[in-house]
C-alpha cells in the first residue's frame, strides 16, 4: 500500500530528498543511514530491503567522504586503528542477529535519541585536545560496531559525539574517523547480511538513489573540506536525529505518530 501512496515520491521527490540527506550528513562526516531508514520506510514494505538499501547508500556517501579526507591529509590511521579493530568483526556478528521489526526500531530509536542529545549538548574548545588510550578506543569502537551491525547503520552518529564530548582531537579529525568508521562498518554489516542470506534489493530502484547520494556526498564533502563553520549544520543534524529517534520510539512502543 505504501508503494502506491508514495509512487510519485518514489519517482521524483525521493531522489531529491535522499540527495539533501546525503549532503547534510556528509558535511559533518556521517553517512545518513538513520534518516535513510526513516524515509525508506515510507516507500518500501520489505524490512530487509530497507536495511540493505540504507547500508548501501551509507557506503556510497562515506566512501567518497573518506577519499576526500585522505586527499586533504586529515586521515590519521595511527590514531584511528584502536576504534576500528574490534568494530569490524562485531558489526559483522551484530548484522547476523535476527530481530523482529518492533525490537529493531525500538533499539534504533533509543540509540538515535541518545546520539542526538549528545550532539546538541556537546561543547568543546577547538584548541583543546585530550588523549584517548587504545584500550578505551577498542572498547568504544567494539561496542558501537556491534550496535551498528545490529541496527544497520555505520555508527559514526554514535562515535563522533562521544569523541567530541571527550575532546579527542579536533572536530575535523573526528569527522574523518567517523566517515572511515561508517565505511568499514557498513561493509561489514552488508557482509553479515549476505552471509545470513538477508540481503534484499531492487536494482532498478537502487540506481536512482545511488546517483542521488553520490552527488550529495560530493557537495557535502566539498563543504566540509572548505573549512566552513558547520556548527549550525551540526545542530540541525542533532535535531533531525533526535526527532527520528523519538518518532521511532513513540511509534513502536506506544503506537503514537508525530
Amino acid at each position: 500500500m505504501n508503494v502506491f501512496i508514495f509512487e510519485s515520491m518514489d519517482q521524483l521527490w525521493l531522489p531529491v530528498i535522499i540527495f539533501l540527506i546525503a549532503t547534510f550528513y556528509s558535511s559533518v562526516g556521517f553517512g545518513g543511514g538513520s534518516s535513510y531508514l526513516a524515509i525508506l520506510s515510507l516507500v518500501l514494505m520489505d524490512f530487509y530491503e530497507i536495511r540493505t538499501l540504507a547500508l548501501i547508500l551509507n557506503l556510497i556517501v562515506v566512501g567518497f567522504g573518506t577519499l576526500m579526507f585522505i586527499k586533504s591529509r586529515v586521515f590519521d590511521w595511527k590514531a584511528f586503528w584502536p576504534f576500528v579493530l574490534l568494530s569490524v568483526p562485531l558489526a559483522f556478528i551484530g548484522a547476523q542477529l535476527r530481530l523482529n521489526e518492533k525490537i529493531f526500531f525500538l533499539i534504533l530509536g533509543a540509540s538515535l535519541l541518545l546520539a542526538g542529545i549528545f550532539m546538541i549538548f556537546q561543547t568543546r574548545p577547538a584548541s583543546e585536545n585530550r588523549e584517548y588510550n587504545s584500550i578505551k578506543g577498542l572498547m568504544l569502537g567494539g561496542g558501537i560496531g556491534f550496535l551498528s551491525g545490529l541496527v544497520g547503520i555505520g555508527g559514526g552518529i554514535f562515535l563522533s559525539p562521544i569523541l567530541n564530548l571527550a575532546r579527542w582531537k579536533n572536530p575535523k579529525v573526528v569527522a574523518s574517523l567517523a566517515s572511515f568508521f561508517i565505511l568499514i562498518n557498513s561493509i561489514s554489516g552488508l557482509a553479515g547480511l549476505a552471509v545470513s542470506d538477508l540481503i534484499v534489493l531492487d536494482f532498478q530502484f537502487t540506481w536512482k538513489l545511488a546517483i542521488a547520494v553520490l552527488a550529495g556526498s560530493f557537495v557535502g564533502s566539498y563543504l566540509t573540506n572548505k573549512k566552513l563553520d558547520l556548527k549550525l549544520i551540526r545542530f540541525l543534524t542533532a535535531i533531525l536525529v533526535s526527532y527520528v529517534g523519538l518518532r521511532l520510539v513513540l511509534l513502536h512502543a506506544f503506537g503514537f505518530q508525530i
